[in-house]
């Protein structure tokens, strides 16, 4: 008997989310070829032999454009929800995400004012 009744499509569901990419990885296992030639275990850049080493230091702007990017996306898909169900929220709900929307602000003029937004 199961305890959770109408959750059975949910345990399902999560079954085969975690039986494809197990099945995946089995059957590549299966057709990948079994031997490597010396070519093969060398390094592969664009069809030339690579020049000089892979270690090589970014400048910190292109990690700080990435983050403020990533921040404020993950930020829009938090509204995304909101958005759908404006109509049953209600007032309440409207203040609460012009506040979230007025801390986002905030950041962004800090990350401006910071020069984060400076690709240059």
């Amino acid at each position: 008997m199961f305890v959770l009744s109408g959750y059975e499509y949910l345990l399902g569901f999560l079954l085969v989310c975690a039986f494809v990419p197990i099945l995946a990885l089995v059957i590549s296992q299966l057709l990948r070829p079994k031997r490597y030639s010396p070519e093969r275990r060398t390094t592969y850049e664009s069809g030339m032999e690579p020049i000089g080493g892979a270690w090589i230091q970014f400048n910190i702007r292109y990690y700080m454009f990435s983050l403020v990017f990533v921040i404020f996306d993950v930020e829009t898909v938090f509204l995304y929800p909101w958005a759908v169900a404006f109509n049953q929220l209600g007032l309440l709900a409207f203040i609460e995400a012009l506040i979230f929307i007025a801390i986002l602000v905030v950041g962004l003029v800090y990350a401006w004012r910071k020069g984060a937004l400076e690709w240059s």
